[in-house]
Formats: structure tokens, C-alpha cells, sequence
């Protein structure tokens, strides 16, 4: 994982005008979020490996998802990071049956949660974050 100082940590806006905002740049909500933070999320690469990540805390109001309106929700932006995931190809031998959620958990766990990011996705995440900034700040 690579910090990316940015001009947007620390800035509270109003959480539907950000999603929209990043929405421009194929940002989506991550899926961890939960009604007092979460991620926008962007993948750099296209085997969705290296992503660049807009981490955000719920400062008043509550997050009910992308998809619906959240007025008077505001956010406070934390500090963007790029990340990379390396995971097994293919399907998982020792898949677990799961109550909830999908029926059979058939994807293996990433080899390496917080592998090593190079330099060029970092340098491609600045050069993004550079012009999602621009909207915001």
C-alpha cells in the first residue's frame, strides 16, 4: 500500500456530491463500506489487481449505499492510497458452503493482500488524483 498526499484529505463535503463527482472518473463505492465509512474505488490495471482508493469517515448523517440518495449525509476524505492485490487464478479446490451470502464460496483469498506496488501505478494514481482534485477542491 502507497499513500497519496492529496488536496482532498481532510475535506468534508456532502457525500452525493463527491460519488457523483468520482463517478466521472469510474470510481465506484467498495464494497466494505458500512454506514460510517467506506472507499471509493478504481482499478488501474485490467485484471483488477492495483487500485486506487479514496477512503472516507461518515461525519454526520449515514451512508445507505451508492445507489440511493444520501442528502445531509456529509463525509470527511482520509488519505488516498494505491494497493495491490495478488491473487490464485481460478477457483478455490477447498470451497466452504456458506449460509449466507452466495450459496458456495468459490474464490480463493488473495496470495498477497498488500503486495508491493511498482512505481508506474503510483505515478498513474497521482496523475489521476490530480484531476479528480480538480472538481473538488
Amino acid at each position: 500500500m502507497k499513500p497519496i498526499p492529496s488536496a482532498l484529505e481532510s475535506r468534508t463535503d456532502h457525500f452525493d456530491h463527491v460519488r457523483d463527482h468520482v463517478q466521472q472518473f469510474q470510481f465506484t463505492l467498495g464494497g466494505n463500506w458500512d454506514y460510517t465509512q467506506g472507499c471509493f474505488d478504481r482499478a488501474l490495471d485490467e485484471e483488477h489487481k492495483v487500485w486506487l482508493r479514496l477512503p472516507f469517515e461518515v461525519t454526520r448523517g449515514r451512508l445507505e449505499g451508492a445507489e440511493t440518495s444520501n442528502p445531509g449525509t456529509l463525509i470527511m476524505m482520509g488519505t488516498p492510497f494505491v494497493l495491490k492485490h495478488i491473487y490464485n487464478e481460478g477457483l478455490d479446490s477447498e470451497a466452504v458452503p456458506r449460509t449466507y451470502g452466495a450459496l458456495i464460496d468459490q474464490f480463493q483469498d488473495p496470495v498477497d493482500k498488500d503486495a508491493s506496488v511498482e512505481d508506474h501505478w503510483v505515478t498513474q494514481a497521482k496523475e489521476l488524483l490530480r484531476e479528480v482534485e480538480q472538481g473538488l477542491v
